[in-house]
């Protein structure tokens, strides 16, 4: 009998792109016709997921994440410019506001509105499809304008497991600087800025964005559903508690001078275990399980996020005292 071949890495990840592709078109179409069991799938399943597996390794969801398959469809077929270091800041702050507005906006529309989620999830999936056109590989969206970017950026510092990136090889180097493909321990601190050993980083608007995401977690979880009425208090709580968040964390970083290798790592860690901890009723409430799952979730949450910022501050300069900017 002939030997059979066994698929190579690179064949099953195209593999997962296709079926996460598939599952993203399969949502969509629930979200009209079938909206309460499809954001159940997606609010209390599939997006519980994510930090996690950012944690352990960006390429777990950069790898199938069916935007960058979009974004990098058109450009094969002869995108070629780069994104430079002169448009990097703007884009990654187009990727911040967008993530600041459309996670709060599940509060008023689309934890409840089906209709209304599906529209948005389109408009992004055609944003990262012809903005991958004139670009060539991730430098249209994924590298740039993804409103995910800022928090794969953020919890995928250290990962735990080291994965290949199959979508560009080889490298075409389509991001001058920062990309998370490339250096993952690096691309958070890159985009806080280039003074990494002084208190500067925290003033800029990716170090402000870390600074205040623990708080934008508590935020959004001490504000529940409503309508679009209750949008203002929605945002305004989400705001109070980010400005409390950054005043504490840019405190402490001028207090202790900590750098933006340590300061983000620690950010990062705090960050995933509010959202486990905070986030860990709603699950159990979205499936009518017991009180005792809230625990079987955050324990084990818990536990990996500690490793994590276990290993990520090991893997630090010793905790050098960074210089005052």
């Amino acid at each position: 009998m002939p030997a059979t071949t066994a698929p190579t890495p690179d064949r099953l990840w195209t593999v997962a792109q296709l079926v996460a592709l598939s599952a993203t078109v399969a949502l969509i179409i629930g979200f009209f016709m079938a909206p309460s069991l499809s954001l159940k799938l997606l609010w209390s399943l599939a997006i519980p997921l994510v930090p996690a597996s950012l944690l352990i390794s960006p390429q777990l969801w950069r790898n199938v994440c069916p935007l960058a398959t979009l974004n990098m469809f058109l450009n094969r077929q002869g995108g070629g410019r780069t994104l430079q270091n002169g448009t990097l800041a703007a884009t990654g702050f187009v990727g911040v506001v967008l993530f600041l507005t459309l996670v709060p906006a599940r509060h008023v529309i689309f934890n409840t509105d089906g209709t209304l989620l599906a529209i948005t999830v389109i408009a992004v999936a055609l944003l990262a499809l012809f903005s991958g056109g004139p670009f060539d590989a991730k430098a249209g969206f994924c590298n740039s304008i993804c409103p995910v970017l800022p928090v794969e950026r953020l919890y995928g510092q250290s990962p735990l497991v080291q994965i290949g990136n199959p979508r560009c090889t080889p490298c075409t180097h389509c991001t001058s600087k920062g990309c998370i493909d490339l250096n993952a321990n690096k691309s958070a601190v890159i985009a806080a800025g280039p003074n990494k050993t002084t208190t500067y980083w925290v003033r800029t608007v990716y170090g402000a964005f870390a600074a205040a995401f623990p708080g934008f977690i508590i935020g959004y979880y001490t504000t529940i559903d409503g309508p679009l009425s209750t949008a203002g208090t929605v945002y305004g709580t989400i705001a109070l508690w980010m400005a409390g968040s950054y005043a504490v964390a840019a405190g402490l970083v001028a207090m202790l001078q900590i750098s933006s290798v340590r300061g983000l790592r620690i950010l990062a860690a705090a960050s995933a275990g509010l959202y486990y901890w905070l986030g860990a009723p709603g699950l159990a409430e979205a499936w009518n399980l017991p009180d005792v799952v809230i625990w079987a979730i955050r324990l084990p949450a818990l536990l990996l996020v500690v490793s994590w910022a276990w290993i990520a501050l090991t893997q630090t300069n010793g905790g050098r005292r960074p210089k005052t900017a």
